[in-house]
């Protein structure tokens, strides 16, 4: 592959990247000037003891869109294209998300902790392309995706207006300009501070049931005694507790078993209910795995994808058919940081546009699934507003016996 040297930083990158390289050293300075102007105000108002750092007015003036590297085709379409080519070659059916643009954590800026505001930019670019609602509400109607700084300055608003307090006070309220690591429940505070009905889901081993019960001041009673169990990456992720006389979740899925999945058993376990649940979200139970092979997309919004260490996106689902009757399913991920390429969305779109190599970078199994305990993060429909709005203050959660 040709690579160049860039004219201001001569550090060596692929031809093909240099345009938008280059001209993100220009797009930093105006950022750096606008977080300055941020960080200003921020120490003025923290100064004067002020409840209100930063006006919502003033913050919306003053975001900068994220810097990233946009596909020409948009990575979905390029996606469904490689998927129609292999269902010709086998039996299968996949359900896509729409629209996301895909953003990578970058060298010297949030490497090794930003993939959960990564994620929430994923998860924006759809919610901006695909949802009208959404649009008029995110980001003061900037109609942009901010960079990390900035939607790290929303997330402290969100604790400012009482959602998720104890993430709030984990945090003393403050993580803009930190490289604090954040995980699901802050993702879902982000998105409903704007009126949108996030919502967590839990998977985990009986015993960690008891881990969402613990919270001080939970409304299922008195504090229990918690259990040990693997605590699930992302700081906030331990205060995730359920609403009030919700049962455990039952898990349906009549339309995955017309055919018997990777575990044979009649009844889902392990990993296999993670995944019959990923089927149903984004099918909306409307789909069934019998038939020709297709490629459908979805209504649904991407999912916010956390385990132990990592967060990331996932942008559909697929189902292969074997000749011995079995199914075999595949995640389709976006991965903010995926170690396996050097240029990230450049290579992602390259493979994708030759149809060589894109599997491995998008394509997981049920047999990756290896760790004890997932989260996830999926957005409804619509914007609530009124009680509903401050019934979304309080995180809870829908937990799944893996």
């Amino acid at each position: 592959m040709e690579s160049s040297v860039c004219p201001f930083c001569h550090l060596s990158v692929p031809s093909s990247e240099l345009q938008w390289h280059a001209n993100s050293h220009f797009e930093d300075e105006d950022k750096e000037a606008n977080d300055m102007e941020l960080g200003n105000q921020i120490q003025i108002a923290s100064s004067s003891g002020s409840t209100d750092v930063v006006s919502i007015s003033s913050l919306i003036g003053l975001q900068t869109r994220s810097n990233f590297y946009h596909v020409k085709d948009g990575l979905i379409s390029l996606l469904r294209n490689c998927l129609e080519l292999e269902a010709r070659h086998n039996s299968s059916v996949t359900i896509l998300s729409g629209y996301v643009d895909h953003f990578q954590s970058l060298p010297s800026v949030d490497v090794g902790w930003g993939c959960g505001w990564r994620n929430i930019q994923m998860l924006s670019s759809h919610l901006l392309a695909h949802r009208k609602e959404a649009r008029k509400v995110l980001f003061g109607e900037s109609g942009f995706v901010p960079d990390i700084a900035f939607l790290q300055r929303w997330l402290e608003i969100a604790w400012e207006s009482g959602f998720d307090p104890p993430g709030a006070q984990h945090f003393n309220c403050k993580i803009y300009g930190t490289n604090h690591r954040i995980g699901t429940t802050e993702c879902a505070s982000l998105f409903r501070s704007f009126g949108l009905r996030a919502r967590v889901v839990d998977f985990g081993p009986k015993e960690s049931e008891l881990l969402y019960l613990s919270v001080p001041g939970s409304t299922l009673g008195q504090p229990v005694k918690q259990r040990n169990a693997v605590r699930v990456s992302g700081p906030m992720d331990k205060y995730v507790h359920r609403q009030q006389g919700l049962s455990k979740g039952r898990h349906f899925c009549h339309s995955l078993h017309n055919g018997k999945s990777d575990n044979s058993k009649g009844k889902s376990e392990g990993p296999q209910v993670l995944i019959d649940w990923v089927w149903n979200y984004f099918s909306d139970k409307g789909l069934t795995i019998s038939g020709s092979s297709q490629v459908v997309v979805s209504g649904r919004a991407p999912l916010y994808f956390q385990h132990d260490g990592h967060s990331r996106t996932i942008i559909g689902i697929q189902v292969k058919h074997q000749k011995n009757g079995t199914n075999q399913f595949n995640l389709l991920i976006l991965d903010p940081s995926d170690v396996s390429t050097t240029h990230g969305t450049v290579a992602l779109e390259r493979s994708l546009k030759t149809n060589v190599g894109w599997q491995k970078l998008i394509k997981r199994g049920v047999h990756t699934l290896k760790k004890p305990q997932y989260q996830l993060c999926y957005i409804d429909p619509g914007i609530a507003s009124g009680e509903e709005l401050n019934e979304l203050k309080t995180i809870n959660s829908i937990f799944f016996e893996l």
